[in-house]
This record gives structure tokens, sequence and C-alpha cells, in this order.
């Protein structure tokens, strides 16, 4: 039996790639920063070349660490940072722009002129029309290159979310094809019919040749052979997703949230799409086989980039571990709450034009309780986000499982528990995005053989479980949402 199935975890800003074994243990990893660029203000573009390279560098690495060639490799799985877009030229293999990162704004002009088809795009795609989507974006790459639109009408130029793109490269340019959740991330891939969608492709006038083939997250995508005549691509999911099968949420109503630099939470709806009427997004989590997956997904904007915020602008930490000791050593907020919107807030608000706050100082606070609120200000916002799910989803929600630089933050997940009255499960392996397509690889070439099998060897470092009063949680939730409230009133 081959040892290891190797996951690429491609993200915003650095590529890994990440050896696992049978058991599902990380054992070496190798890792490359991923530069970001900011031509404009709002506008966020990477260079898809580099990426590229990237790739390359981090498996030649992970090898060397190991000692092994690809022939002891089973299978590789490939997870990416979402709707993030590239165009390239099918014959040269040249992209004819900057992939546009899924932060950027730049094609904000163009959602806008859309905004009257929000409901009908909503019913098709579960999301809203939005920049952060890829649509805009291939629209924008059409319009600013001279010539590109009717090359791509004459079907010589590709589209591809950052998992299309490696597929293509790894691949020699013989398979372009996406997974069935990146397709879902786009605005132009019907979640109802699992198709790409004309009338959508019509609206943001992209032609449908660009467009990858909408394979299952668990197949035999091709061959990498840039890298080895025998390794195979058998597991393709967007980071998000990825992760919520690397926690095992496989059934209906398991959910996960990543605390990184912003937060995001799916919850698993099983065999049907959940359609949300607050501020929630409807994707498709994975398929395998015949079976399609959806969940319901909300987001926070600021989650650690909070703390990073005391460290770096405010300097009250000099380290971002020291927030959990501040927090612990600090008497009770007494009513100060930090309402941490500094770019706007996400779900189930979606107000671009809220900025952050801290209400409820007197002369008695102190910077470990300004800390304190920080942190507390994360589990609200995720509760906010909880409790719109747990709403619209009527799903029976018994535990929250974590991953995310976040979690190192006892203090933090302990109050998230608490407010959420939840048992909160931190895993022993917190690579789960790279995990979940390592899962999804295994399990389509037989190095796992069954969900079951990957249940069981799924294990948890931590379980947290509430302390707090019910009538104390329900007089700090009702002061947080006056704090919200107030943030929102107040515009500049």
């Amino acid at each position: 039996m081959k040892k290891y199935i190797l996951s690429i975890d491609q993200g915003t800003t650095s590529t890994r790639a990440i050896l696992f074994d049978n058991q599902g243990l990380a054992k070496f990893i190798a890792q490359r920063e991923i530069q970001c660029l900011y031509p404009h203000s709002g506008w966020v573009e990477a260079d898809a070349l580099s990426i590229w390279v990237s790739v390359i560098d981090v498996i030649n690495e992970v090898l060397i660490k190991a000692n092994i060639t690809m022939n002891e490799i089973d299978s590789i799985g490939l997870s990416n940072q979402r709707e993030t877009t590239v165009v390239w030229n099918k014959e040269t293999g040249m992209p004819i722009y900057h992939a546009i990162v899924w932060q950027s704004r730049q094609s904000s002009e163009i959602c806008d002129r859309l905004s009257d088809k929000k409901e009908s795009i909503h019913q098709k795609t579960g999301l809203l029309i939005n920049p952060y989507f890829s649509a805009s974006k291939i629209r924008f790459i059409l319009d600013h290159v001279p010539g590109s639109q009717k090359k791509a009408e004459n079907g010589e130029l590709l589209f591809g979310t950052i998992d299309s793109w490696l597929i293509y490269k790894m691949t020699k340019g013989k398979v372009h094809a996406t997974d069935i959740s990146n397709a879902s991330r786009t605005l132009l891939f019907n979640i109802n019919t699992l198709m790409w969608d004309k009338e959508l492709c019509d609206l943001f006038h992209v032609p449908m040749k660009m467009l990858p083939t909408v394979k299952p997250s668990c197949f035999l995508y091709g061959t990498a052979n840039f890298f080895h005549p025998n390794i195979t691509i058998q597991g393709v999911a967007g980071d998000q997703q990825a992760a919520l099968f690397g926690q095992t949420c496989f059934e209906k109503g398991e959910s996960k949230n990543t605390y990184g630099t912003g937060c995001f939470m799916l919850l698993n709806t099983g065999d049907k799409p959940v359609f949300s009427h607050c501020g929630l997004l409807t994707t498709v989590a994975w398929q395998i086989g015949n079976n399609v997956t959806y969940a319901l997904e909300g987001s926070v904007f600021v989650g650690g980039a909070a703390v990073q915020w005391l460290r770096d602008e405010m300097g009250l930490i000099s380290k971002s571990s020291e927030s959990e000791k501040a927090a612990n050593l600090a008497s009770d907020t007494e009513g100060l709450y930090f309402v941490p919107s500094f770019v706007g807030l996400g779900t189930p608000y979606w107000d671009d034009d809220a900025r952050g706050a801290i209400l409820g100082i007197t002369r008695a606070s102190d910077k470990n309780q300004i800390i304190k609120a920080t942190l507390e200000g994360i589990a609200y916002q995720c509760k906010d986000v909880f409790t719109a799910m747990d709403k619209e989803s009527k799903c029976s929600i018994k535990n929250l499982r974590v991953d995310g630089g976040a979690t190192t933050n006892s203090y933090l997940m302990q109050f998230q528990s608490d407010i959420l009255q939840l048992e909160i499960m931190l895993p022993q392996c917190l690579e789960t995005t790279a995990l979940g397509v390592a899962y999804l690889a295994g399990l389509n070439s037989g190095f796992f053989k069954s969900l079951d099998e990957i249940k069981k060897i799924h294990s948890y470092q931590i379980i947290y479980k509430p302390k707090m009063p019910k009538a104390e949680i329900e007089r700090r939730y009702k002061g947080w949402k006056k704090a919200i409230s107030a943030v929102r009133k107040f515009k500049i």
C-alpha cells in the first residue's frame, strides 16, 4: 500500500503541501507565502503563475522532508481559496490578467448594475450579488483586456477558480475541470439543476465555452503528469467545504467554525438546499458519487483580525497569545462591548457601512477588560451567525467543531461554548482544510475504505462544555444586540 495522500492547500496568503498517513495524521508539511497585490484601493490581485510555482516548490520540499519519491504517494487532494478568478489562454496556458482574489471589490460597479436581479440570482445560486463571487470578476477581466471578449466567444480563453487553474497546470493542459463546491461559488452555477446556467452566463455576458467541466468532489480528475505519470488527482473542494468534510461533519445538523482572520461557519443541511432569508449563503458542500450534500454558510468579517489590531495598531499586547492571559486577569467586562466591524458587518446584517466601536467604557475600564471584550466580540458575532442558522435550518445542532489559529485561545473557546450553550470540539489535527481533501481523495482511491472508517480515526484534543447560567447568557447577549444596534445607527 502507498504511504501517503498528498494534500495541496492553496490559500490566500500561502500554499502548503501536507502528507497524510492512513490514520489521518499530518506527517510532513511545506509552506510558501503568496504575495497579494493591491493596485488600487479595494483591489486585491495575485500572480497566477506565482501561485503555480509555489505549488511546485512545496511539493518538492515536502517530498525532500519526508525523504520519499512520488512512488509512495497514493493520490493528490486539492483545496483552494474560493472565488478567486483566473482567465488564461487555452493554447499558451498563460493568464491574460492577474488572478482577482475573492476579497477584491474591484467589480462592485458590475454587481451594482445587476441589483434588480438579486432575487432570481439568489433562487438559482443561493448567493448574494456581490463582488466576492467569481462572475463579476470574469466580467471585469473581459472588460479590461482588449479583444478578450471575442477570444472568449471563439473558445480561445478559459476561466477557472484556483482549483481549475492548478488542475490544468498539473495535467499539462489535458483537464479543464472544477469540483461542484467551487462551481457553486461563481454566481454562474444553478444549485438546483447542478449545471452551469445559461441565463446567468448571459446576464454577466460570460461565454459558456470558457467554463470548466463540473465534477464531483470525490472523483478521478486526471493524472498529475507534470509531477509523475501515475499520480492522480482524486479529491477537490473549496477550502471551507473541505474543512467541513475534514471535521467529519458528514451528517445533517453537524457544523464547523473556522477562526481565522475572519470566521466561517458552515452547517451540513443534507441533500436539499436551504435558501436563507437571514443573510446566510446556500452552497454545495460536496458530491460523492451521485449524492450531493448542501450547506448553509455564514461569515464574520473580523475575527482573529481584531486581536491582531490590539497587537499591531493599539500595542495592548505584544503577541496574540497574550490575549488569553489578559482576559483571565480581567475582572468582568461589566457591560463593556467591543464590536469589531472594521470593514462592515457580515452575516446576518450585511451592513457595509457599519464601523467598529467600544461601548460601555467607564473610568474603571482597563486594558485587560478591553482585550477580554475583544475576544467576547468574536464569540458574539459567531452567535449571531449560529442563531440565524439554527432558525432557518430547523436542524438540531448538537455541537460545533472548530479550527483555525484562534482556537488555541482557551478563554475564547470556553466563552463560545457558554454563549452558544453547545459543546465546542477541537480536533487533534488542526489542518482540517487539507485533511478534508485528503479524506476525499483517499475515499476515491481506496486509501480510506469508508466514511465510517474516517470517523473512527478522527479524534479530538479538547471538548469545551458550557458552564454559564442561562440567565447570565441572555443578559450578556441582550447587551451585545444593543451594541450592534448602536453601531449600525452611527454613520459617518
